[in-house]
């Protein structure tokens, strides 16, 4: 049975949350710097000015390692 193990990543932005049902922003508890593992094959690769990033929902964020 194959097992697939999360990834890891450092945060390089974070943006400013998710409105609720009641209309209201919940803010992303994430800070940029941070080391975070996040489930495999979460996220949409994007690549600018040569550089590639992964942008993944919060949701997606299992920890933050310190």
């Amino acid at each position: 049975e194959a097992k697939d193990e999360p990834s890891h990543g450092i945060v390089v932005a974070v943006g400013p949350g998710k409105t609720n049902d009641k209309g209201e922003l919940v803010p992303v508890d994430l800070k940029e710097s941070q080391h975070v593992i996040y489930k495999k094959y979460s996220g949409t690769e994007v690549k600018d000015n040569g550089k590639e990033y992964l942008i993944i929902k919060a949701e997606d964020i299992l920890a933050v390692v310190e």
